[in-house]
């Protein structure tokens, strides 16, 4: 078991702006592992770098651009920086829950490996060291930028809505501080900071030639966010991940076609990139008026999630719903996914934890594998036990 405590003041020593609050962030860490074999990891990996490839096909990007926001027709020249698919894990191999493109969570379960490195069992080990994974983060951000401007970033806003009040702020000032370890200034941001005038992007203190972001707002419709828009479109900034990379790949009715081996035949996606992909991802169609009746009476197989949806809002697993949701949900853009049960943890007492897996890569490959254990629903930072956990897995031969 990992000492969450200790964790939590070896952080501080590491990082001495680390702030949390014990009220809020007690469940942050689990103290436990996800034991994962090998292979099932290397499938994983397999898929990433498949819904990358296929992202980049103009057959896909043509058909999933069609109900996306007019700002995706809008290509930076970048795939958007780092994805996290979620995995769930079953006893036919993993399956693909869904792609995120501003995954929360990544540094963060960076230095929680060498906590759980220190106490695991001497047959299991992680996938990759904190350093490593440390430095893939933020190359993979950083990347990200150099393929849209050009030239490495001097200066980098984090933005998000109110970012001290967000749970995920920790992670922001680990980023900060890592982006200034590459050589990079770094200013944590609120959006109403920024300012898009003849010189470009700015906040009080300067310029700013690359944001790193982290709203929800994916399109950027919000009036707090017009500068920003502004400073994008105009080729201005370096936005990662941007709105063409949400259009691409985190649209929940993209999986209805990633799924499809014989739609992305017809692009000419590689046969064995759509035999996997059909494997992976249960099957998925977006909820019309048309087969609203057939799946409201087929529920119970179902999980609905909000095409545009995030952070598990919105979402109702089929044999929980009650018709008075049912009838709210016709209101809002919903996709059903045939429910593929998540693996189950049990730790000290009997107490059993849900499990999912997330990956998070970027075109370069695999940079960390993490958990996140929970009861309930959906995944939640509020399960006694429960939050990131580290994956422990296999060692390949010869380590």
């Amino acid at each position: 078991m990992v000492d969450i405590l200790r964790l939590h003041e070896s952080i501080r020593g590491a990082f001495p702006e680390f702030t949390t609050d014990p009220a809020v962030h007690a469940h942050l860490f689990s103290p436990y592992a996800l034991f994962v074999d090998r292979p099932a990891l290397e499938a994983m990996g397999r898929v990433a770098a498949a819904v990358f490839d296929v992202a980049g096909n103009p057959g896909y990007s043509q058909r999933v651009l069609q109900w996306a926001p007019d700002i995706a027709t809008h290509d930076p020249g970048s795939a958007g920086g780092v994805l996290g698919l979620d995995f769930h894990l079953t006893v036919d191999g993993p399956r693909l829950i869904e792609v995120n493109t501003n995954p929360g969570g990544l540094l963060l379960n960076a230095v929680l490996l060498d906590a759980v490195r220190s106490c695991a069992p001497a047959a299991w080990t992680t996938w990759t060291t904190a350093t490593e994974a440390h430095s893939a983060a933020v190359a993979a951000w950083l990347d990200d930028a150099r393929q849209q401007s050009g030239r490495a970033p001097s200066r980098v806003a984090i933005v998000d809505s109110a970012p001290r009040e967000q749970f995920l702020y920790p992670e922001f000032e680990l980023y900060a501080d890592a982006f200034r370890e590459h050589g990079v200034d770094c200013v944590i941001r609120a959006p109403e900071d920024l300012r898009f005038g003849p010189e470009g992007l700015a906040d009080a203190d300067g310029p700013i030639d690359m944001v790193y972001n982290r709203l929800t707002d994916f399109a950027l419709e919000e009036a707090s966010h017009a500068d920003l828009r502004q400073a994008y479109l105009a080729g201005d900034v370096a936005l990662t991940p941007h709105p063409r990379a949400h259009a691409l790949f985190a649209d929940k009715r993209n999986l209805a076609v990633l799924g499809d081996a014989a739609l992305l035949g017809g692009f000419g996606v590689d046969a064995g990139l759509t035999a996997l992909l059909a494997e992976v991802i249960p099957t998925t169609v977006e909820v019309v008026p048309g087969n609203r009746d057939a799946l409201w009476a087929a529920r119970n197989g179902y999980f609905f999630k909000p095409a545009a949806g995030f952070g598990s809002r919105g979402s109702y697993r089929g044999d929980k719903l009650t018709r008075r949701t049912w009838e709210s949900m016709a209101s809002a853009t919903y996709i059903a996914q045939a429910f593929a049960p998540p693996s189950m943890r049990i730790v000290h007492g009997g107490q059993s934890l849900k499990a999912d897996v997330r990956c998070f890569a970027s075109e370069a490959g695999v940079l960390l594998f993490a958990a996140r254990l929970y009861q309930g629903q959906t995944t939640n930072m509020r399960t006694p036990g429960g939050g990131f956990a580290a994956v422990l897995t296999t060692p390949l031969i010869g380590e």
